[in-house]
């Protein structure tokens, strides 16, 4: 049976991105070679409402790639994937391709 996740309010449900741990050529790479922190924006949650009941929503949209903070979130397994729930405001900043 699979399980479909959606975050409440104002939480972001994230898939990490794993660097590849070795080049094309074979060659074995370091740990410290790893690049940033990121991941991709699998669910978003609805979002806030402030003291006035507006609508606050959340920053980043479904697909969107995102700096992460090295700790932090909490860390969720469905259907032997591993996810990451963060809140709207611990999301660093989101990574285009120039």
């Amino acid at each position: 049976m699979a399980k479909h996740l959606v975050p409440l309010l104002n939480r972001i449900l994230v898939e990490k991105i794993v660097p590849p741990s070795k080049t094309t050529a074979g060659i074995l790479l370091p740990e410290k070679t790893a690049k940033l922190n990121s991941g991709k924006v699998v669910a978003v949650g609805s979002g806030l409402r402030d003291k006035e009941g507006n609508h606050i929503p959340v920053s980043v949209k479904e697909g969107d790639t995102v700096l992460l903070p090295d700790y932090g979130g909490t860390e969720i397994k469905l259907d032997d994937k591993e996810y990451h729930l963060y809140r709207d405001e611990d999301i660093l900043g989101t990574l285009h391709d120039d």
